[in-house]
């Protein structure tokens, strides 16, 4: 029947995302290295799951560039290098850059900042943004990460525009995972990560487009001279 079938297609969907999460956090966390090889079996029974949505849910992982697929011997953790960051958080740059010159040129999300609706999205970003602070201050990387996704996705769609949001969400999460197998290598990271969300927030909700530059370039020196020292040993 058409809704028995429309029913399942939706469950298989959601469990294909909800695979697809669940490994991106576990290369997030480190527990999945670059390279590390995998088959659809043995995630299948990981997860205690079919074949299918964890198949589907692996290519979902290849074309975001965080798995590579071996048409033999299955998926392995995507390696990125030293460039590749380097690369990744010039293309931050030129995505963030462009994002303050729409608001900078009088963008319709930020035209009223008083409009409650923009006002409202504000507030639920910059709690995200405190919430990313506490753990980079108390060096939560894992906790870190998933607030820090979460303030970027939510500040890049009050440009109403989710091209442009899926696209810095993407980066964002390939350049996370090239950094944690970097950071994961210290014990102690009070102290050492990126806590600037609240003031970069509070710039823009002022329209402070030169502070909310400056922000974020010191933000991403300050990541890519602390990924290159960890490189280097």
């Amino acid at each position: 029947m058409p809704g028995s079938s429309g029913t399942g297609a939706v469950t298989r969907s959601t469990l294909r995302q909800q695979i697809a999460d669940a490994l991106r956090d576990e290369v997030l966390a480190g527990r999945l290295q670059p390279g590390q090889e995998f088959t659809v079996k043995e995630i299948a029974e990981q997860y205690g799951v079919s074949a299918t949505p964890v198949r589907e849910a692996l290519v979902d992982l290849s074309a975001q560039g965080l798995l590579e697929a071996d048409q033999h011997r299955g998926f392995r953790v995507h390696e990125y290098s030293l460039d590749d960051f380097r690369e990744m958080i010039e293309a931050r740059s030129l995505v963030t850059d462009g994002m303050f010159q729409a608001l900078d040129d009088d963008h319709e999300a930020f035209r009223d900042p008083r409009d409650p609706r923009t006002s409202v999205t504000l507030a639920g970003v910059r709690r995200r943004g405190e919430e990313a602070q506490r753990a980079a201050t108390a060096g939560d990387l894992t906790v870190l990460i998933g607030y820090d996704l979460r303030f970027w996705r939510e500040l890049s769609a009050l440009f109403n525009n989710p091209y442009l949001s899926d696209f810095l969400h993407r980066l964002r999460v390939q350049s996370w995972v090239c950094a944690v197998q970097h950071l994961r290598r210290l014990t102690d990271l009070r102290g050492l990560l990126w806590s600037g969300h609240t003031q970069l927030v509070d710039a823009l909700a002022k329209r402070d487009i030169a502070t909310a530059r400056s922000i974020v370039a010191a933000y991403n020196a300050h990541t890519l001279a602390l990924v290159e020292r960890l490189a280097a040993g």
